[in-house]
């Protein structure tokens, strides 16, 4: 679990970081369509700063992986990278928004809930390690 904790903070953060400082653009390499209007850029921006926070989030928990609460954020990045994979389909094949870092984005994001779904498993399995 630590190293998916280390990984999630490294993809989690730097996508944060890119998406704070160049919004449009990482719109554009993930959707094909870049941000237009002030708003938009702002939401971004916003986002950006989630992605973050869920990097910094998975960091700290990194040393703490037999506790309930570095299981408890596996648990919520499955959801989360459950989630974007879900939305990413959805936007290229329910939307048409495809651009270069699509499938990038599609099967690391895949990967990921895969991962922290094993870990979770195994933390949960007698013997697992998380403390009860």
């Amino acid at each position: 679990m630590r190293a998916l904790l280390i990984v999630m903070s490294i993809v989690e953060a730097g996508a944060g970081l890119a998406l704070v400082a160049v919004p449009s653009l990482i719109a554009s390499l993930l959707f094909g369509t870049p941000l237009e209007g002030a708003m938009p850029v702002v939401v971004g921006r916003l986002v950006g700063v989630a992605l973050l926070s869920l990097g910094v989030m998975c960091w700290l928990a990194r040393d703490d992986v037999d506790s309930r609460a570095a299981a408890g954020v596996v648990g919520g990045m499955l959801v989360y990278n459950t989630g974007a994979t879900a939305l990413f389909l959805y936007g290229m094949f329910g939307q048409g928004l495809i651009g270069m870092l699509t499938w990038i984005a599609i099967i690391v994001h895949g990967a990921l809930a895969i991962w922290c779904a094993v870990c979770l498993r195994a933390a949960y399995l007698p013997g697992g390690g998380v403390a009860r």
